[in-house]
């Protein structure tokens, strides 16, 4: 449940605001989350393609022909890079303090996003907040509080916890009973912090809203075949796929196999792979009416924080849509627009932080300064794309500048000598 901060809240604003089939999105993305994980082996997320949903939240001439074309033309795109093995040598070349400065950019993002969820009301149909959140109620500041306290109690900053000495800033200390003590830590980590916030939330939405489940209908919706005009691809093209791909290949693709690698060491997660894999989804699901859909780090940041270690994770999140859209479809929706919103903005606020404290390697001060330089841009400038060409610049030119430095110094050097 690690990375639903996203996912509802994104999938809920397009039922809304474009009338985007709920249950065709939960088969598809159901099936896609059970086979990446059982591909990977690793808690790979399946999204949403967030600028997609951006332009299609705020514009509502951008219906569902354009978000489908969009996402095809996208995935394509991502293909193409990944069969001719244009991905693998772009994961190559992009160094790593770029690829931090993105990631550092889309957690802040997240954090920042989640915050708004926490503090105000929220209009997903029309992307806006809707006032102050009061203090008390189902869905009110002590609720959020509650439940990031929870977190923070059951997960605490992460891994480092696992790894304790009997230390404490190189002072040997003692300690009462240390196997039981590891017990204890080790049952506290053990428990599922996102599943349990997300069942209370989900037992919330329905006290909110009891009339709701009066609305079921059970089975799954129609699936039709979704027809995209010249000018829908011609939209869809300019206003959806020119800004989520650099998006999706940074973020969905290099950013993801990064993380994979540093969460993950031993799994071979390849940029050509995931690419593929992005492109083939899309191909198929948005001919559906399937929301175009791609990987993202902050979902893997998202479900690694809350525990997610395999493949299985993602799995039966996937068997778990897959068996809501089969039952009830559409008509979920209902509960949906009831669920606490100040609860998602909590999961979705640690998932964002993990994801940006996976920036914490930079060391030096050069790698330092490009990514800080990439994610000022990136959110500044609200694109991954600008924030990289940023980044890409200020690499380029401080190792001119220390090829320079170099040069200068043997050329001394020689003089000296001489």
């Amino acid at each position: 449940m690690g990375d639903l901060g996203t996912y509802i809240p994104i999938i809920l604003a397009l039922t809304l605001s474009q009338n985007l089939d709920l249950g065709t999105t939960l088969i598809f993305t159901g099936v896609y989350n059970f086979l990446t994980g059982a591909l990977y082996g690793v808690p790979m997320p399946v999204q949403p393609m967030k600028s997609i949903a951006a332009v299609a939240i705020s514009n509502h001439s951008f219906g569902i022909p354009e978000i489908m074309a969009s996402g095809i033309l996208t995935s394509a795109a991502l293909l193409l890079l990944g069969a001719t093995g244009l991905m693998r040598l772009a994961y190559n070349l992009i160094p790593i303090a770029v690829v931090r400065g993105i990631q550092l950019a889309q957690g802040l993002s997240f954090a920042i996003t989640a915050v708004k969820y926490i503090k105000s009301e929220q209009n997903f149909a029309k992307s806006k907040s809707a006032g102050d959140r009061p203090w008390l109620g189902l869905d009110g500041l002590i609720l959020a509080f509650a439940c990031a306290s929870f977190i923070l109690l059951i997960n605490g900053s992460g891994d480092e916890t696992e790894t304790e000495t009997n230390q404490i800033d190189g002072i040997e200390i003692d300690r009462p009973n240390p196997r039981r003590s590891r017990k204890i830590l080790k049952f506290i980590t053990s428990i599922p912090s996102a599943f349990l916030i997300f069942l209370l939330g989900l037992i919330l939405a329905i006290a909110r809203g009891p009339q709701a489940i009066n609305h079921f209908k059970f089975g799954p919706s129609k699936i039709n075949v979704i027809k995209i005009s010249k000018h829908s691809w011609k939209e869809g093209f300019i206003k959806g796929t020119i800004p989520q791909l650099p998006l999706s290949i940074l973020n969905s693709v290099i950013a993801v196999c990064k993380l994979s690698t540093d969460l993950f060491p031993e799994k071979d997660v390849s940029a050509t792979s995931v690419s593929i894999t992005v492109g083939l989804m899309n191909l198929i699901g948005c001919w559906f009416g399937a929301m175009p859909c791609c990987h993202g780090a902050g979902g893997l940041a998202g479900q690694y924080k809350f525990g997610g270690r395999s493949g299985g994770c993602v799995a039966m999140l996937g068997v778990a849509k897959l068996v809501l859209g089969l039952a009830l479809g559409g008509s979920l929706v209902k509960v949906l627009v009831q669920f606490p919103v100040g609860v998602l903005g909590v999961l979705l606020l640690f998932a964002g932080i993990e994801l940006a404290m996976c920036a914490r390697d930079m060391s030096t001060k050069t790698e330092a300064l490009v990514m800080l330089v990439c994610t000022a841009v990136s959110l500044v400038g609200s694109s991954a794309a600008l924030g990289f060409l940023c980044g890409m610049v200020v690499h380029l030119l401080l190792r001119v500048r220390k090829a320079g430095e170099v040069k200068s110094c043997s050329e001394f050097w020689l003089d000296t000598k001489v």
